[in-house]
């Protein structure tokens, strides 16, 4: 919880009209904490990000239209299986890229597609595959 709370501090609760109005001089105290990664590409990929989400007019719409809408389950029998990258993270790369984001290869496209529920990549040999395979 502790870091959670820190996270939220420094990054605004990523609240994406704030992080678009990082300052230079904010950046640079985010540079001395040592609670985040402190890349200054990274960091000023934030403040650009956020505003090329504020600029898109349905940017959660345009995420989720590379897996058609609605969480692709795959049936994976091992981790062995799981790619790194697949043609939906690589146009999701290419689409992001295109309207302004930075920071946004396939293969982080493809980890923000697992985390956020857009692909369901349990495996088989997972106590949790049955239930999320037949969940929706």
């Amino acid at each position: 919880l502790r870091k959670r709370e820190h996270y939220r501090k420094v990054l605004f609760g990523f609240d994406a009209q704030r992080l678009a109005q990082l300052s230079d001089d904010e950046i640079e105290v985010l540079m001395q904490d040592p609670g985040i990664v402190r890349n200054r590409l990274k960091l000023n990929a934030t403040r650009r990000n956020a505003a090329a989400w504020l600029a898109l007019e349905d940017p959660v719409g345009l995420l989720w239209s590379f897996v058609g809408g609605k969480p692709k389950v795959n049936h994976f029998k091992d981790r062995s299986d799981v790619p790194a990258i697949t043609p939906e993270a690589q146009a999701m790369s290419k689409a992001l890229k295109k309207a302004g984001f930075t920071f946004v290869g396939p293969t982080i496209c493809y980890a923000f597609m697992q985390a956020s529920g857009m692909v369901m990549d349990h495996t088989q040999d997972c106590d949790r595959y049955a239930d999320l395979a037949n969940a929706g």
